[in-house]
């Protein structure tokens, strides 16, 4: 099947299968950088509280891979109302194009990279819960909505980062 895309507010775009409710929000945004240069800062944990736009990333947690990778794990200690601990699973890796990762109950943060030439670069990032079994509580609990604001922020962000000061 072909899903259907539905545009929102703000670039952002809900995917979904036909007949279905959506269960992915992404947002796109061309960046004035190399994939490499944006993919080194998507790959390394210690950076993530650097681009985070959802204002939850306290930091990394305990001593994380320096480079991200296949099935690499890693933490990151949150803060939504009362901290907590997030544990993730690099799920898919392709070097310098696509990095998603897994957390509690199987919803997956997905960056893709797209080079439009030499020094600009469209990056895609997704939070997707279509593989969750718990769907219905992601949400009951508002994340896809509080979700797709924090996506447009991280990646405004990361172009901040990466353009300005070489990431």
């Amino acid at each position: 099947f072909a899903p259907a895309v539905n545009q929102v507010s703000a670039g952002a775009r809900v995917v979904c299968p036909p007949g279905m409710a959506p269960r992915s929000v992404s947002a796109t945004r061309r960046i004035a950088a190399a994939p490499e240069r944006i993919f080194a800062v998507l790959v390394d944990p210690r950076k993530h509280p650097l681009i985070d736009g959802s204002g939850s990333l306290v930091g990394v947690a305990g001593k994380p891979p320096t480079r991200l990778g296949p099935n690499a794990r890693f933490a990151m200690d949150m803060r939504l109302g009362i901290p907590y601990r997030m544990r993730n699973r690099v799920v898919e890796f392709e070097a310098g194009r696509r990095i998603p990762w897994a957390q509690l109950a199987l919803v997956r943060w997905r960056f893709e990279l797209t080079p439009e030439d030499d020094e600009t670069t469209t990056v895609t990032e997704t939070f997707d819960w279509s593989h969750s079994p718990a769907a219905f509580l992601v949400e009951a609990f508002g994340f896809p909505e509080r979700n797709r604001a924090a996506i447009v922020a991280t990646l405004e962000r990361l172009a901040q980062l990466v353009e300005v000061s070489g990431g």
